[in-house]
């Protein structure tokens, strides 16, 4: 199976550090797209950009699965083509500034390209997007992501689990959304009640 991960300059840096780390324990290979300004955010928020995140955890679990890091701004990568087969798209996090490029049909940057790609092929495309609070220009764009098939999940964990830290309740998220992709998974929590 293969993904395509975009990481946006959102806050928010774990959420896309932990999808990573969900696809890869998963086996799933992984298209990553970072933009310049996720990297700031993630040497900010995690104390290591996220090239050095990626090493981190191809080392930790010890996958076969791979990384392949794209450049932002090649409009040539694989995944700016619908010929190019995948079976999924997410941002994580995703940036308001992306959702609007991305809900308007602008492509500057691979990101937003291959968020394009997913909607015109009807491919999964899940925004995990971050801002509080919302404009409602912020509602409209995601409301016409939404109409055109984009799968929105707000980077807002749950609580009923009981997650004892940050990294469990970020992890049971990301179990989330390996559930949307048709991924089975031991991330995410059941009700069973």
């Amino acid at each position: 199976m293969k993904v395509v991960l975009g990481v946006s300059g959102a806050s928010g840096a774990l959420f896309g550090a932990e999808m990573l780390r969900a696809l890869v324990c998963h086996r799933v290979d992984v298209d990553l797209i970072c933009s310049p300004v996720a990297e700031q955010v993630a040497q900010q928020e995690l104390g290591e950009g996220i090239s050095a995140r990626v090493a981190r955890i191809l080392r930790e679990t010890g996958s076969p699965a791979s990384v392949r890091a794209l450049d932002y701004e090649d409009f040539g990568a694989a995944p700016s083509s619908g010929s190019y087969l995948h079976h999924g798209m997410l941002i994580m996090p995703c940036s308001m500034a992306t959702v609007g490029r991305i809900a308007t049909g602008s492509a500057p940057n691979l990101i937003c390209r291959a968020a394009d790609v997913c909607l015109k092929e009807r491919r999964p495309l899940i925004l995990g997007v971050r801002e509080t609070p919302l404009s409602t220009i912020h509602l409209r764009n995601l409301t016409a992501l939404s109409e055109a098939g984009a799968i929105i999940a707000p980077a807002a964990p749950s609580f009923y689990g009981n997650p004892e830290s940050i990294i469990a309740m970020v992890r049971i998220y990301c179990g989330r959304m390996l559930d949307i992709l048709g991924i089975e998974n031991e991330w995410a929590y059941r009700w069973s009640r």
